[in-house]
């Protein structure tokens, strides 16, 4: 191929079949086609667009650039669940143990942290001892062995999407729906999985935050599933709020526990629930979604779900006995904490009234400088660090009321992230008379869409 005219005609609006594209994508994995080159193509195509056929190649080239886990002679559905990444979203902690505790074999690989957004791996990584770093014959072994790995990305997966997407996050070319759901659908179907889930995020939080570009990538990500014989269905979940009450990776990984043990905040057990349900349906386990709803539900109240969560951390060598300790200790007093952050820092309500906007990818940024995150690579995560939401939208607040309680590392500058996190709060007066319609929070359920039905 004459690179130059292949990104010629790019530029020009033109485009090129699967074929090309999994050449060219081959050539720059091997060292043959230069940055440059690929960058100006990515930039090219960021501002023209990819045609279904090209979006299908990069999938298909980053997919069989490396190895694929091998869960073929392991009995029992297989099945996984992704999320497009939010604040306080912790569901995965919660869904593995649900599913695998009724027969489904869930080979879970995450990843970390995201600019605004948590990472299940960091979450996980707050447990002491915690591993992640399985080789996939590891994680193979012990889904036979207990049903249920979760672990990151190694170098054997996808080696294509890691070398690309470094390129993509320097050169402003992440924002692509085709380069988004090619990256994704090619890890997931590194798996060996059956059926997936796929939770996409709507709202100020979100990095889709319209109903329309929330679509417009669900129904991208259901065909390169479906085509190549992974069922696939999404469920678009509200993220105009944190998730939960909790944020940050110790705290969520005690939301998370409370939540298996049948004291988990509403809107999270509500997205858990629905999620799983459409897991177990793809797993062939119920009929409809209430059904399994209704399982989901089960395995919490009858403790199975919570069971195979001890299972699955102390096989991946994680302190079982540090999560039982702090629920002892939480029983006494529920505000404590698994790890005790070096700074709090109340933020009070400056006028009362009702809760009714929240900037939540400000509240995922706040979480980061508070130690939550990453601002490079090299930075360390404090597991201490994050943010109580004491209220959330809809509810009423008085003046001086405390509306979250920040949880800082020692050099956070906790007034002035006190001050951003008010900020990002819209506060209104109480409607001062009957009939003046009362404010209502978004639905934490947004609709759903399989390759037949969208609604």
């Amino acid at each position: 191929m004459n690179p130059y005219q292949f990104i010629r005609k790019k530029r020009d609006g033109g485009s090129h079949s699967k074929q090309q594209i999994i050449d060219w994508v081959q050539a720059f994995t091997s060292g043959e086609l230069p940055d440059y080159q690929m960058s100006a193509f990515l930039m090219a195509g960021v501002l023209k667009g990819f045609t279904p056929e090209e979006t299908q190649g990069f999938m298909e080239a980053m997919l069989f650039s490396g190895e694929r886990m091998d869960l073929s002679d392991i009995q029992g559905p297989k099945i996984d669940k992704h999320s497009t990444g939010g604040v306080g979203d912790k569901t995965s902690l919660l869904l593995a143990p649900i599913l695998a505790s009724q027969g489904v074999i869930v080979p879970m690989i995450s990843g970390r942290g995201l600019g605004h957004t948590g990472g299940t791996l960091d979450k996980l990584a707050s447990i002491q001892g915690f591993r992640t770093d399985l080789s996939l014959e590891q994680a193979s072994h012990q889904c036979l062995q207990i049903g249920v790995a979760m672990m990151g990305q190694t170098e054997d997966i996808a080696p294509a999407d890691k070398k690309l997407y470094a390129l993509r996050d320097a050169t402003a070319t992440v924002e692509s729906i085709p380069l988004i759901a090619s990256s994704i659908m090619s890890k997931k179907c590194a798996e060996g999985i059956e059926g997936l889930v796929l939770d996409v995020k709507v709202g100020t939080g979100a990095f889709m935050e319209t109903e329309q570009e929330a679509r417009e990538l669900a129904s991208t990500m259901i065909q390169l599933g479906e085509s190549f014989g992974v069922k696939t269905q999404v469920v678009f979940t509200d993220m105009n709020q944190p998730l939960g009450r909790l944020v940050g990776n110790g705290l969520e990984v005690e939301e998370s526990i409370l939540g298996l043990l049948g004291n988990g905040p509403e809107d999270l057990m509500e997205v858990t629930h629905r999620l799983a349900a459409s897991m177990f349906q793809l797993a062939g386990k119920v009929e409809s979604i209430d059904e399994g709803v209704t399982l989901s539900k089960e395995t919490i109240t009858n403790g199975e779900a919570w069971a195979k969560f001890l299972t699955l951390v102390e096989t991946q060598q994680g302190d079982a006995d540090q999560l039982k300790d702090w629920i002892q200790e939480w029983q006494k007093d529920s505000t404590v904490h698994l790890y005790t952050p070096s700074q709090f820092s109340s933020v009070l309500a400056p006028q009362a009234g009702v809760l009714t906007h929240c900037d939540c990818k400000e509240l995922g940024f706040i979480a980061t400088e508070l130690g939550a995150g990453r601002a490079t690579m090299e930075d360390t995560i404090d597991p201490a660090a994050g943010i109580e939401c004491l209220k959330k939208l809809g509810e009423s607040v008085e003046e001086g009321e405390p509306i979250a309680l920040l949880h800082g590392h020692k050099d956070a500058p906790m007034e002035v992230l006190s001050q951003r996190y008010s900020a990002a709060w819209t506060l209104q007066k109480e409607p001062s008379e009957a009939t003046e319609q009362r404010f209502s929070p978004p639905p934490v359920i947004h609709g759903f869409m399989t390759k037949e039905v969208a609604k």
